[in-house]
């Protein structure tokens, strides 16, 4: 409806209101602002879910690049002399992979690696290949390396190539830049060892040169320039169940998602597995980090929201009914307040005066982030959530007190749980309360008043996670979006 037919619309409901009761005068003012809306009411949320990040908003194109999976050539096919070794130059990431000749003129030693579910190139864009190699003995080596097309009807897969000579015992980083010269839908990448002489390879990595921002660890750039059109607000990140991990262990660990990328430890994501769908090559390289994530905040405009785990891993993965390894217990709850105390300054701190505020510096941001926002715990409940909630909150609002800190109500918008932990949000005085929606379409058309009667003085609400799963299916479907 244009603004000429609601003018009319209007005048016609008025001079009806007016015959039933002449006291009723409708005034419509365009000049006049109502209520102001906080910058920070509307968002994004991103986890790395269904390859969100690894294979989807990162713009690495290798799978595995690091030979860190449990399997070491997960990803990866082979042919000729090849051998995972564990001694390599990245302390968490030690393993590599030595190409050795095959003995054979006609046999070659190489290595493929078909990305995620297939890599797509576009056609005359540049690729940035790289990779960290050696010659373990003397003398030098060359490597073979392009880029293919597993659809292609000509004599050869290869679309582009480049030779990399490999001169030096010790570990070098080597750069080349292909250009496919056709759109590929379906592409691999291709590492052969050419001549008779043994190479090392490690860190085997293929980015488009024309990331977002330019930066060479960068993200995809239509994605990102999908969200940053969003005009976001706000952003929480990294997630969601993977911040909790399956385990304590596999948890979301910030530390290890900073620093030099190819000294970044791999870590299983919480959605590597399940009864309902199974990934079995589904883990988190950290590449993209929180540094990343801050300086896309940055770029983007909007405030940054990280949320920490608080010592808790995800409940539905472990039996809840005692404590266990699950949760953290006595001293070893330290370790976790001193992650959420490090980040802030890792965030907010002088590179002069701290070491994690230094590494910061070191990564090219020596001016701090400005956080504001903190959540503790994803979708925690129960009756040890509060206690171990408030035992961040003391140290934080002592060192801290600028930082907003924000609480859980649980995995669900209502019942026992719910009920139960708003008040206990309300004592341990957090800034807001997560609250999560995964309902069918009648929950959200019947909430348009849900929070008229919530208290103004208490805790506000931060919506952090929500769906329509219409029929109990998560189907897509329209009218769910629209619900």
């Amino acid at each position: 409806m244009n603004f000429q037919k609601l003018f009319y619309t209007l005048c016609f409901i008025a001079c009806f209101m007016q015959t039933e009761a002449q006291d009723v005068v409708l005034e419509i003012n365009t000049h006049k602002r109502g209520v102001e809306i906080a910058p920070t009411m509307y968002g994004v949320f991103f986890e790395d879910i269904n390859y969100g990040a690894d294979g989807g908003l990162y713009g690495e194109l290798v799978k595995n690049r690091s030979f860190e999976f449990p399997q070491p050539l997960m990803g990866w096919n082979t042919i000729g002399g090849v051998a995972v070794k564990d001694d390599g130059p990245f302390n968490r990431c030690p393993h590599y992979v030595r190409l050795s000749y095959s003995g054979k003129r006609d046999m070659a030693t190489g290595i493929e690696n078909e990305g995620f579910l297939g890599m797509s190139l576009h056609g005359g864009e540049q690729y940035r290949f790289t990779v960290w190699a050696r010659v373990p003995g003397d003398g030098q080596a060359q490597l073979n390396v392009g880029l293919r097309d597993l659809d292609s009807q000509e004599e050869s897969f290869t679309v582009c190539e480049a030779d990399i000579n490999v001169c030096d015992s010790e570990w070098c980083k080597y750069t080349v830049v292909l250009t496919p010269p056709r759109t590929i839908k379906k592409a691999s990448l291709m590492v052969f060892l050419k001549g008779s002489a043994s190479a090392d390879v490690e860190h085997i990595s293929l980015f488009p040169v024309n990331t977002w921002c330019g930066h060479e660890n960068g993200l995809r750039k239509d994605l990102a320039q999908h969200l940053a059109n969003l005009k976001p607000g706000v952003m929480r990140f990294p997630g969601g169940c993977i911040v909790e991990g399956a385990t304590l262990d596999t948890r979301y660990n910030w530390k290890n998602s900073i620093g030099p990328v190819e000294n970044r430890p791999l870590n299983e994501t919480r959605w590597n597995y399940g009864k309902e769908r199974t990934h079995f090559d589904y883990y988190q390289s950290y590449g993209l980090g929180f540094f990343e994530f801050f300086q896309f905040c940055e770029e983007i405009g909007a405030e940054p929201l990280p949320v920490l785990s608080c010592g808790m891993a995800c409940q539905f993965n472990n039996d809840i009914t005692t404590k266990g390894s699950w949760i953290a217990q006595g001293d070893s709850l330290n370790e976790f307040i001193e992650d959420a105390i490090d980040l802030i300054e890792f965030c907010n701190g002088d590179p002069e005066k701290n070491e994690w505020a230094k590494i910061r510096a070191e990564m090219g941001h020596p001016a701090p982030f400005n956080l504001k926002y903190l959540g503790i715990g994803n979708e925690q409940w129960g009756e040890w959530y509060a206690p171990m909630l408030k035992a961040f909150i003391e140290p934080i609002r002592k060192l801290y007190p600028q930082i907003k800190i924000i609480g859980s109500s649980g995995p669900w918008p209502d019942g026992k749980e719910y009920d139960y932990l708003w008040p206990e949000m309300r004592k341990a005085g957090v800034d807001f309360v997560d609250e999560h929606f995964y309902k069918d379409e009648e929950f959200f058309l019947s909430g348009v008043n849900r929070y008229n009667e919530f208290s103004r003085k208490g805790p506000k609400v931060y919506a952090g996670e929500y769906a329509c799963h219409g029929a109990g299916k998560k189907w897509n479907r329209f009218y769910s979006a629209i619900c």
